[in-house]
């Protein structure tokens, strides 16, 4: 049975568009530290479904994204499910860096479509405060055409990969620092470590004043293709309620593909293998600042909205696992990423630094419990533990 009303349904919203009244929303970019900072908002709508404000330093653009989960978390299934944002930026990053650097070194690329694989696990009991939530290597197939002898092949394509801005989250071991405030009032954290500097101004309702502009804002920008095709994923799980279990020990697979589109814009539909459901395609373009036209979310946008999305699931599935009260919930989160190596013309591997995230609760249970949200929702994110995992793309290359 789904929990609470479908309120992405219901609010008549496209799940995707571009604010054109982003200052009188409040949000703003933070200032670019390393070439491209984003602050992302994100609240919760009802249990499992959520929307993200994203503003980004580099683009100079805000977007509205929505996201739901499937059966799996008795879901409306709405909208992508939050990992699927992560791995939409990450293919199209890679796109971006291969495109630009084949423009850089003059080589020609006739035909090219990527094929990307995420991992993830959950593992223990979450009445024992044992649930962790764990990512493993990725893995990138690039069918190609072009001149390049093998061996020059796949240097190219190893530089691209690590020039991407994500191989700052996925290289190293990036502790996430976060604020939490428990009913409009900063508490000490818990385990989890504290960012530097004052709390964030909570965004409360200001995401109530977010509205879609202009005929353009609201071109279509994510669709359902229907349900992910079948594929044996040892440890996947595809019954409804399976991430709802106490004990777990389960390994989810989110996959997508990404073309490129004859009006430039890169097509990338995601497949959820593991738990299984719905496909979605999304659109994603970078600005004029990176040779694009903004026209749909660039790749950081996706990926720190994913990472937020993911991080305030586990805010909803602890709560409602436990029965504990959380009337309403918050994040402000801020990203800073280095330009791409080719696409910024750096010449560099992607940087990253540690994410940034203010937490709001609404809640009459006690601090201590409130500390516990944060803590167990850390612990269980799946991207968070992304950043904390030295990870590698196992790349494949396959010439058509």
């Amino acid at each position: 049975m789904a929990l609470g009303p479908n309120t992405l349904a219901d609010s008549g919203l496209p799940l995707f568009f571009e604010l054109m009244d982003a200052a009188d929303v409040g949000i703003e970019a933070p200032e670019a530290r390393m070439g491209d900072s984003l602050r992302t908002w994100v609240r919760s709508l009802s249990v499992f479904q959520k929307e993200a404000l994203v503003a980004s330093s580099r683009t100079g653009k805000v977007w509205r994204l929505a996201s739901d989960e499937g059966p799996y978390l008795d879901g409306h299934d709405a909208a992508p499910c939050p990992l699927a944002f992560l791995t939409t930026g990450m293919i199209a990053s890679y796109m971006n860096e291969i495109t630009a650097l084949a423009k850089q070194q003059n080589v020609k690329i006739r035909k090219l479509k990527l094929t990307q694989d995420n991992y993830y696990t959950m593992t223990g009991s979450m009445p024992k405060r044992t649930m962790v939530g764990g990512a493993l290597p990725v893995e990138l197939q690039v069918e190609i055409d072009c001149d390049l002898d093998d061996a020059s092949l796949t240097q190219f394509l190893m530089n691209a990969v690590h020039a991407s801005p994500l191989n700052g989250l996925m290289r190293g071991r990036l502790e996430s620092l976060f604020t939490l405030s428990k009913n409009g009032i900063e508490i000490p954290n818990g385990k989890a470590l504290r960012t530097d500097g004052p709390v964030y101004p909570d965004p409360g309702n200001r995401f109530a004043l977010v509205q879609p502009g202009s005929e353009a804002a609201i071109k279509t920008l994510c669709w359902p293709e229907g349900i992910t095709p079948k594929k044996q994923v040892q440890g996947g799980t595809e019954t409804a309620g399976s991430s709802l279990a106490t004990e777990q020990n389960r390994t989810l697979n989110i996959g997508a593909t990404c073309t490129l589109r004859e009006d430039g814009m890169k097509e990338i539909l995601q497949l959820q293998y593991s738990p299984h459901g719905t496909s979605f395609n999304f659109l994603s373009e970078e600005a004029p600042v990176n040779g694009g036209l903004g026209r749909a979310p660039d790749a950081n946008s996706y990926i720190s909205a994913g990472i937020g999305f993911c991080f305030m699931t586990q805010f909803g599935r602890f709560v409602k696992m436990l029965n504990l009260d959380l009337s309403d919930y918050r994040i402000v989160q801020d990203s800073h990423f280095s330009l791409g190596g080719a696409s910024g013309g750096t010449g560099k591997a992607g940087r990253a630094d540690p994410l940034e995230t203010h937490v709001y609760l609404e809640t009459s249970e006690s601090d201590d419990v409130a500390r516990e949200m944060l803590d167990i929702s850390e612990q269980t994110c799946f991207l968070h533990a992304f950043c904390k995992t030295d990870l590698k793309t196992k790349l494949k290359i396959q010439r058509v």
